[in-house]
């Protein structure tokens, strides 16, 4: 009987470990949707997660936005053409970059367009509203926000910031200058500092585009693209300041290339699971297989800190990240 009962045993236990095995967790792989999409704004919105990237093509096809949702980064619900061109009529072309933030019940989108190379030139960074974070989003001023070179920045790769102290600040800026400017309480305008001036630069050194700002402990994460978007140099770097004006010194670079998976990773935005120390990095990357500047993919892996509360840097994968359902 004793030898019976215990190749039962034997047997119940091999049966739950190869159980176990053969359970794979569900991942979100990379990229975490298909489609050639840039420039993720990942952001989470009544315990859904949403991404709002670039539509990756030829300037003069990029002239609509997309959105994704999930529940647990890895199902994934596409929200096909949130903004377009037809309903922002200064805009023409390479409508890119959204950032999105919400305040009492509605959205704003803020997006760059018609790739202005000068004041002279109609475009620059818009805005648009809708009363839910899949859309339809509609122009909010009929006309760009930012529309002029201040210090030296294109007016693109808008990124909008709630501050501890309930302020709003968009920063951006392409041709390597970055600015900050307080928003005003409906998006229309700015509120200028004390000095008078309604754009300060922040920019620090390496910076190329493609700003964004977090706040842990206390302190002011500022990070950033540099390199070109359309090489395999493209890469993320970072600083720490006390305050979201800086002076921000650069600390060095967390998330970078690997030649074996894929190149030119960069143009990021953050996750922060709330009141939770757990971080998720979204950014696009090129596969290894492209050499077409506009193939860039949509991808998501883990963010962590060190002890003294530097970001290590990134391990970029194909497997991405594990199911993360908000509760």
């Amino acid at each position: 009987m004793k030898c019976i009962l215990s190749f039962a045993v034997f047997f119940i236990s091999t049966l739950l470990v190869s159980a176990q095995g053969s359970q794979k967790k569900a991942m979100s792989g990379n990229p975490v949707f298909p489609g050639w999409y840039a420039d993720p704004e990942g952001i989470i919105f009544n315990k859904t997660y949403w991404i709002y990237p670039t539509y990756s093509a030829p300037y003069n096809k990029q002239v609509f936005l997309d959105a994704f949702s999930s529940p647990d980064l890895v199902n994934w619900t596409k929200h096909s053409r949130i903004l377009d061109t037809a309903s922002v009529k200064w805009a023409k072309r390479a409508m890119w970059a959204p950032a999105i933030i919400e305040k009492k019940g509605r959205y704003f989108l803020f997006f760059g367009a018609n790739d202005i190379q000068s004041n002279e030139e109609k475009g620059g960074i818009g805005v648009a509203v809708a009363n839910k974070p899949s859309g339809p989003f509609k122009d909010h001023l009929g006309k760009p926000l930012i529309d002029q070179f201040h210090n030296g920045a294109q007016p693109i790769d808008q990124f909008v910031f709630k501050d501890a102290d309930g302020k709003y600040y968009i920063i951006y800026g392409g041709w390597r200058h970055c600015n900050i400017a307080r928003l005003n309480e409906d998006f229309t305008g700015f509120i200028p500092f004390e000095d008078g001036t309604t754009f300060k630069e922040i920019t620090p050194q390496g910076y190329v585009e493609g700003p964004f700002m977090f706040i842990k402990n206390g302190k002011y994460y500022f990070m950033w693209s540099e390199g070109g978007w359309t090489g395999p140099d493209y890469c993320v770097a970072y600083a720490i300041a006390d305050s979201p004006f800086g002076p921000f010194k650069r600390i060095g670079k967390i998330l970078q290339q690997d030649s074996g998976i894929a190149t030119g990773a960069g143009h990021h935005s953050v996750i922060k699971i709330p009141n939770k120390d757990e971080w998720y990095i979204v950014y696009h990357r090129r596969p290894i297989t492209e050499t077409d500047g506009n193939s860039r993919a949509t991808c998501i892996d883990k963010m962590e800190f060190d002890s003294n509360g530097l970001i290590k840097p990134v391990t970029i994968t194909n497997e991405g990240v594990e199911a993360r359902p908000l509760r």
